[in-house]
């Protein structure tokens, strides 16, 4: 981490480093706040559908409300995430983060209290917007305090490894709302844990609340806009010759990510409680013990898949330094995931609780660590006055809308095999969405766009 200071360069000579320190912590809480927001989901959802709609699992009515919960938020935060990137150009990094913050720290503690299906499908979208806009916002913020390509690689890569610290957190979360729900007050009249995982969403947004109003803005942006040399941002601007192939080929290959950690990952908490072994533990016992036991072995797995994402950050955050080509630095990731991701839900997936904790271990390493990827690529793609506008739509139209939609992909496809198996579903999703992101990369611009001029 001391790449963060070594080397000073005239962005960083402005800042001192006490500042750059504190900006880049809050950053690391930011992404992990995101990322303990988005995955709380996979964790919540089956418990939820079954209180607020009592739709139980397996059901086509089970299948069509996972497929909502997960692309409906996905596919709204992706629009209002768009137009966030588009105002995080137009109105400074700072102002649009701020706002972020409050409102998807609203809608995560007003999410404990819902009392049907609906209402929580609103708030979820409240949250993703917020989160949308958050990832964005604060990329670009991050970028802009370095020349140092080394330092910004370094920057970019270990704060955004905290996202998986967010993800081992609500994991964590999750496990002790489940073990001591029934000593916590009631909310809306019961001890659900499900409640309580998404009000403990809040939490992480008290500091960032406090302190993130009062940082500074965007040394690089502040400058132009002050010299008004600032060129107004516009979407179309995405599609001119030279940037035209970067647009398209990113929102894709985002997509791609997204696809397989939405489509296959983040359905293990919903495979777990149908492995013959939680089965043999759940076997005649009493329905709401039945539901603690799937519900603590789920997050237990989800566990393992955190930390190998965590890991796989890591590594990407340090391979990012040394590794010049970022088609090479992407590959290390995605062509070993193109083997293993599909090969864990084929076959342990379906009948091995002990062997798909390490596969899902291998493949959060290697599905997660291509986040962090775009997070270090994306703000060199585009030039300063188009940043946020850029790595927007390829966040937010790629990954969160496109991307995303692969969950409601696997639901559909689980109605449509004769076996009725989330596991194949997730299989053929993960196998799919990585042999095309991988054909993609032969396009990928190998030197994206430096230029500051905006």
């Amino acid at each position: 981490m001391n790449q963060l200071t070594n080397d000073a360069s005239p962005a960083s000579a402005q800042t001192s480093k006490g500042l750059i320190w504190v900006v880049c912590t809050i950053a690391a809480i930011g992404f992990a706040f995101d990322i303990y927001e988005l995955l709380m989901l996979p964790l919540i959802l089956r418990p939820a559908l079954q209180e607020l709609g009592g739709i139980a699992p397996g059901t086509p009515e089970f299948e069509f409300w996972r497929g909502v919960m997960f692309f409906v938020p996905a596919f709204v935060g992706g629009i209002f995430g768009l137009a966030g990137g588009y105002l995080t150009d137009l109105w400074g990094r700072r102002r649009v983060l701020t706002l972020s913050i409050l409102l998807y720290a609203f809608a995560a503690l007003a999410s404990g209290f819902v009392t049907s299906l609906p209402m929580l499908l609103f708030l979820r979208c409240l949250v993703f917007i917020g989160v949308c806009v958050e990832f964005v916002a604060a990329v670009a913020w991050i970028a802009e305090l370095f020349d140092n390509p080394k330092q910004r690689e370094a920057a970019l890569g270990y704060t955004q490894a905290f996202s998986s610290i967010g993800g081992l957190l609500v994991t964590g979360a999750n496990v002790l709302a489940i073990r001591y729900a029934m000593s916590l007050p009631e909310i809306a009249g019961g001890h659900e844990a499900w409640r309580y995982t998404v009000v403990s969403g809040v939490i992480p947004a008290i500091p960032l609340i406090l302190i993130r109003p009062f940082l500074p803005e965007s040394p690089k942006w502040a400058a132009k806009k002050a010299a008004g040399t600032l060129q107004r941002p516009s979407i179309a601007a995405l599609f001119a010759p030279d940037l035209r192939r970067t647009t398209i080929v990113t929102t894709l290959m985002f997509a791609c990510s997204y696809g397989a950690a939405f489509g296959a990952l983040q359905q293990t908490p919903s495979i777990v409680p149908g492995l013959p072994q939680v089965r043999e533990l759940t076997k005649d016992l009493p329905v709401p013990k039945q539901k603690m036991i799937q519900q603590e072995v789920a997050a237990t797995v989800n566990g393992y898949q955190e930390i190998g994402g965590l890991l796989g950050r890591f590594a990407l955050a340090s391979l990012a330094i040394v590794v010049v080509s970022r088609r090479r630095l992407l590959r290390v990731f995605q062509w070993p995931g193109l083997v293993i991701v599909p090969l864990v839900f084929f076959f342990p997936a379906r009948d091995n609780l002990e062997l798909l904790k390490w596969g899902i271990f291998l493949a959060g390493f290697f599905t997660v660590a291509q986040f962090s990827f775009w997070g270090n690529y994306l703000p060199r793609a585009f030039p300063l006055h188009l940043r946020g506008t850029g790595e927007s739509f390829a966040a937010n139209i790629g990954g969160r809308m496109l991307g995303t939609s692969f969950a409601a992909v696997t639901a559909w496809l689980t109605t449509m095999l004769p076996s009725g198996s989330t596991a194949i579903a997730a299989a053929w999703v993960a196998l799919f969405v990585y042999l095309v992101g991988a054909v993609l990369s032969f396009w990928l611009p190998e030197h994206p766009a430096t230029d500051e001029s905006g």
